[in-house]
């Protein structure tokens, strides 16, 4: 079996990946997430999924490398990381009412062949009518400023949501396991 490596520096992905009872290692990709002009959301989660897992294949060139890339879209616009007060209280306001797609690009690089299987997964959330008060509350509890969409669904976040709509929820917070299992299946993993 070829070692695991997540791509990626949260630890929100590198909690779900503990699921899998599989060893890992991770390490941060730098690599430039801005998006380029007229790309849809879904090329965007999937070429930066690539670039991260591609952007560690020289430190580990006989791995699996696990790229993630989520972006949140609302009224067919991109909404990314709030990182302010200010803005995670805009993207919730917009939030309210209304459902946010959430588009999360997967990819699993087999660094010795070069062969990369890519994916993206959607979950759609549809937000209760939240006031002003209840969003002021929450942003103040969890403070969800490194958070597409400015909550987390693994915490107070799911308070937010009426209901949900996807094949995966696990890639809501940023990892899709079972489409992953899917992959490392093809790739000749046994999960436990």
């Amino acid at each position: 079996m070829l070692p695991l490596v997540l791509a990626s520096s949260s630890p929100y992905r590198r909690e779900l990946l503990t699921r899998l009872r599989l060893p890992f290692i991770w390490g941060a990709p730098a690599i430039n997430e801005a998006p380029h002009p007229d790309e849809d959301a879904s090329t965007l989660v999937r070429r930066l999924a690539e670039e991260k897992a591609r952007a560690l294949s020289p430190k580990h060139p006989q791995h699996l490398i696990i790229g993630s890339d989520q972006v949140a879209v609302l009224d067919g616009q991109i909404v990314g990381k709030p990182e302010t007060y200010e803005r995670a209280r805009a993207q919730l306001l917009a939030a309210s009412g209304n459902s946010v797609t959430f588009l999360t690009g997967l990819a699993l690089l087999d660094s010795q062949s070069g062969h990369c299987q890519i994916d993206s997964i959607p979950f759609t959330v549809y937000f209760r009518q939240l006031s002003e008060a209840q969003i002021t509350r929450y942003l103040q509890a969890e403070q969800p400023y490194d958070c597409a969409g400015s909550f987390k669904a693994e915490g107070l976040g799911v308070s937010l949501f009426r209901s949900t709509e996807g094949t995966d929820a696990t890639s809501l917070i940023g990892l899709p396991l079972i489409r992953l299992v899917d992959m490392l299946l093809i790739a000749g993993i046994d999960i436990p």
